[in-house]
Protein backbone atom coordinates (compact mmCIF):
# COMPACT_ATOMS: atom_id res chain seq x y z
CA UNK A 1 0.00 0.00 0.00
CA UNK A 2 1.00 3.61 -0.82
CA UNK A 3 2.41 6.06 1.98
CA UNK A 4 -0.66 8.04 1.16
CA UNK A 5 -3.43 6.99 2.83
CA UNK A 6 -5.80 9.21 1.93
CA UNK A 7 -4.92 9.07 -1.97
CA UNK A 8 -7.86 10.19 -4.10
CA UNK A 9 -9.68 7.64 -6.55
CA UNK A 10 -7.92 7.19 -10.20
CA UNK A 11 -10.84 7.97 -11.71
CA UNK A 12 -11.42 11.71 -9.96
CA UNK A 13 -12.04 14.67 -12.21
CA UNK A 14 -10.48 18.02 -11.35
CA UNK A 15 -13.32 19.26 -10.33
CA UNK A 16 -13.92 16.50 -7.90
CA UNK A 17 -10.62 16.97 -6.75
CA UNK A 18 -10.50 20.67 -6.16
CA UNK A 19 -13.88 20.30 -4.29
CA UNK A 20 -12.70 17.26 -1.72
CA UNK A 21 -9.12 19.92 -1.26
CA UNK A 22 -11.66 22.90 -0.68
CA UNK A 23 -13.84 20.59 2.02
CA UNK A 24 -10.38 19.89 3.13
CA UNK A 25 -9.22 23.17 4.00
CA UNK A 26 -12.36 24.10 5.38
CA UNK A 27 -12.27 21.52 7.64
CA UNK A 28 -8.54 22.44 8.81
CA UNK A 29 -9.82 25.74 9.53
CA UNK A 30 -10.54 26.69 13.38
CA UNK A 31 -14.72 27.12 13.98
CA UNK A 32 -16.12 29.92 16.48
CA UNK A 33 -17.45 28.43 19.37
CA UNK A 34 -21.04 27.33 18.75
CA UNK A 35 -23.73 29.27 20.96
CA UNK A 36 -22.10 32.41 21.77
CA UNK A 37 -23.04 35.53 22.45
CA UNK A 38 -23.64 36.26 18.94
CA UNK A 39 -26.07 33.26 18.35
CA UNK A 40 -27.79 34.66 21.51
CA UNK A 41 -27.91 38.16 20.26
CA UNK A 42 -29.37 37.05 16.66
CA UNK A 43 -32.05 35.09 18.17
CA UNK A 44 -32.94 37.72 20.69
CA UNK A 45 -33.15 40.34 17.66
CA UNK A 46 -35.25 37.60 15.99
CA UNK A 47 -37.82 37.42 18.94
CA UNK A 48 -38.10 41.61 19.07
CA UNK A 49 -38.76 41.92 15.27
CA UNK A 50 -41.47 39.23 14.98
CA UNK A 51 -43.34 40.95 17.20
CA UNK A 52 -44.41 43.19 14.11
CA UNK A 53 -44.93 40.43 11.88
CA UNK A 54 -47.80 38.33 13.18
CA UNK A 55 -48.23 36.58 9.73
CA UNK A 56 -44.66 34.96 10.96
CA UNK A 57 -45.83 33.06 14.02
CA UNK A 58 -46.24 29.10 13.49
Amino acid sequence: MAADDDAPPANETPIQRALRLKKAAIEAKPKPPRGGRFQRERAAAAQASSKSKPWMSR
